[in-house]
């Protein structure tokens, strides 16, 4: 397994490997030593073409994420929330496929969400901290300040994403 640093301090990229023979696959996912906080609680969803979920933070009792893609694609996107980065405020985005065998891990403190780009997607997070339902709050995924280019302009959304509020909103509230 390789893992990758990117511009983002503790943000890392996972490249499993894929082993394939007569009998089916089997993939390496994650190595724990590489991530900071012990993965407590793990999630699956599983969505369609064009489904937008996020951008999702928990203000308190913050989450770190590893994303992994088991069946179809996805444009995975984390927006860094730390204060006093370097990256405040900018977003980094990567391919996730079941193909390409790529995971990230997202630190505590950044906004997620991903967009769905094929037929039938399942995607599985392992997170740092069980979900905390009344910290939870949204960014809406076209935010101006932020610029990210999705490369949709009419993404399937839930309710409660639609009425997610604006970053600047967020740091107010942080």
């Amino acid at each position: 397994m390789i893992v990758k640093k990117t511009k983002f301090k503790d943000l890392y990229i996972f490249e499993g490997k894929r082993f394939i023979d007569k009998r089916g696959e089997f993939r390496e996912i994650m190595l724990q030593k590489k991530i900071k906080n012990k993965i407590l609680f793990t999630v699956f969803s599983r969505s369609k073409k064009n489904v937008l979920r996020g951008l999702h933070i928990q203000t308190k009792k913050m989450q770190g994420k590893f994303i992994t893609v088991v069946k179809g694609k996805i444009l995975d996107v984390a927006v860094d929330c730390r204060k006093n980065s370097k990256t405040f405020g900018k977003a980094y985005k990567t391919i996730l496929s079941a193909k390409n065998c790529k995971s990230v891990y997202i630190p505590p403190n950044f906004l997620h969400g991903f967009l769905c780009l094929e037929k039938d997607n399942f995607v599985v997070y392992g997170c740092t901290n069980y979900r905390h339902k009344l910290s939870e709050i949204g960014v809406k995924w076209n935010d101006p300040d932020l610029k990210i280019n999705w490369g949709t302009k009419k993404p399937l959304l839930s309710k409660k994403d639609k009425n997610n509020i604006f970053f600047k909103d967020l740091k107010k509230q942080k």
